[in-house]
C-alpha cells in the first residue's frame, strides 16, 4: 500500500489521518524540505529525501517499495492532490499492475491562507504561476478566463529569483479585466511563521510575492472589516419593512414615484449630485454587503446606506429595472421574494460596479 499523505503548509496544522498513516509506515518517500519538517515522528523509518524537480524518481521509488511489500508513505505538502504527488503518481500507475494508492488529504495552502485573510472564499480558482510544465500562453488563458468571471482567485508559485514573467503578466491581466480596487491577501508562510497583508490590486508590486506566498485575488465583492478579507454569499438577514418603505413601493406599483433625478425632494442631493431617484428606498433592504459602501452601526445593530451611491446610479435603475418587475408585484414581495431580490443585486452589482 502507497499512501499519499499531505502533511499541510506547516506541522502544526497536519491531521489526525496524516499523522496516523506517518506512524504506520515502514518507508517515507518526499522532498527533503518537507522529510526535514517532520523528522521528529520519523523516528525508526526509512526515509528517502530527493530534491525539488524529482517527483517522478519520488513516485518510481514508492512504486518499487511497494513491489517489495512495504508500507509506504509519499510525502506532499499542503494537500496532494493540489500540485502534489497525487497527481505525478497517479499519472505513473498506467505502466504498473496491482498499485494500491490511499491518498490522505492534507489542509492546502488556499485554505490554509483563507483562514488567516478571514473568509474571503466564494467560488474561487486556484492557478499555479509555474510554467515549468505548463506554457505561459495556458496559464494567462486561465487567468483571463478565472478574471472575467468574477472569481476568487489564488495563486501558487507566484514568483522566483529567476522566474518573475508569468507574475508580471498575471498583474498586467488581472488590471486590465478587474478594478485596481480589488482586494488582494497576501500570506507568506515559512515553516513555523505566517505574515498576512490585505492591499488592493493597483498597490500589488512584484517586490510583495515570491514562492513562499500565496496570493488571494478578491472579486467583486469582496471587503475589510475590522481588518479581515470577507466574500459575502448573500444571506438573508431578518428585517422588518420600514413603513415608509412600504408607502414608497406602494406609489412605485401604482406608476406614481418620480423615475431619474428628484431635485423636488427637500433631502436631495441625500448622496450626490447628480443621482438617480428612482429607488428612493432600496428594495434589497438591508443587503448586508459592504462591497458597495454600506455598513453597520454596531452600537444600535442597524445596516446603514449611508455610503452606498450604487443604487443611485443610472445603469443601476436599468439594469434593475429590467427584472424587479417580476419579482416585485405587491408590497410583500420585497420581504417574500427578498432570496431572489438578492440575487438580482448581485447581478447587477457585477455588471456595473
Amino acid at each position: 500500500m502507497i499512501k499519499i499523505v499531505g502533511i499541510g503548509p506547516r506541522r502544526e496544522d497536519m491531521t489526525i489521518m496524516a499523522r496516523q498513516a506517518l506512524e504506520e509506515a515502514e518507508i517515507v518517500i518526499g522532498y527533503g524540505g518537507y522529510t526535514r519538517q517532520i523528522k521528529d515522528l520519523l523516528e525508526g523509518k526509512k526515509i528517502i529525501s530527493l530534491g525539488m524537480g524529482q517527483e517522478i524518481e519520488r513516485a518510481e521509488l514508492a512504486i518499487d517499495y511497494d513491489n517489495k511489500g512495504h508500507n509506504v508513505v509519499l510525502v506532499s505538502s499542503g494537500d496532494p492532490g493540489v500540485y502534489g504527488m497525487a497527481n505525478v503518481l497517479h499519472q505513473l500507475m498506467g505502466k504498473y499492475s496491482e498499485v494500491e494508492v490511499e491518498v490522505i488529504p492534507g489542509v492546502s495552502a488556499v485554505n490554509y491562507s483563507a483562514a488567516l485573510l478571514g473568509a474571503p472564499l466564494h467560488d474561487f480558482a486556484v492557478i499555479s504561476l509555474s510554467d515549468i510544465l505548463t506554457p505561459l500562453v495556458e496559464i494567462k488563458r486561465k487567468i483571463r478566463a478565472a478574471s472575467e468571471a468574477d472569481f476568487i482567485i489564488a495563486f501558487y508559485n507566484p514568483r522566483s529569483k529567476q522566474r518573475t514573467k508569468p507574475f508580471k503578466e498575471a498583474l498586467k491581466i488581472l488590471r486590465d479585466v478587474r478594478s485596481h480596487e480589488t482586494l488582494v491577501g497576501i500570506v507568506k508562510t515559512r515553516e513555523t511563521v505566517s505574515s498576512v497583508r490585505i492591499i488592493t490590486l493597483d498597490q500589488l508590486k512584484e517586490e510583495d510575492v515570491d514562492m513562499n506566498t500565496t496570493l488571494i485575488v478578491g472579486n467583486t465583492f469582496t471587503y475589510i472589516d475590522d481588518g479581515k478579507m470577507i466574500t459575502p454569499r448573500g444571506y438573508v438577514l431578518p428585517y422588518s419593512t420600514h413603513p415608509l418603505a412600504c408607502d414608497f413601493y406602494e406609489k412605485y406599483l401604482a406608476g406614481e414615484c418620480i423615475k431619474g433625478s428628484n431635485t423636488s425632494c427637500e433631502f436631495y442631493p441625500c448622496h450626490s449630485h447628480p443621482q438617480n431617484c428612482t429607488y428612493c428606498y432600496c428594495p434589497f433592504y438591508p443587503c448586508g454587503d459592504p462591497s458597495t459602501g454600506g455598513r453597520w452601526i454596531k452600537e444600535k445593530q442597524v445596516w446603514s446606506c449611508e455610503g452606498c451611491t450604487w443604487i443611485h446610479q443610472d445603469d443601476t435603475v436599468e439594469c434593475i429595472g429590467a427584472k424587479l418587475p417580476k419579482l416585485l408585484e405587491k408590497v410583500e414581495d420585497l420581504q417574500d421574494n427578498k432570496k431572489e431580490l438578492l440575487k438580482l443585486r448581485r447581478e447587477c452589482v457585477f455588471l456595473t460596479k
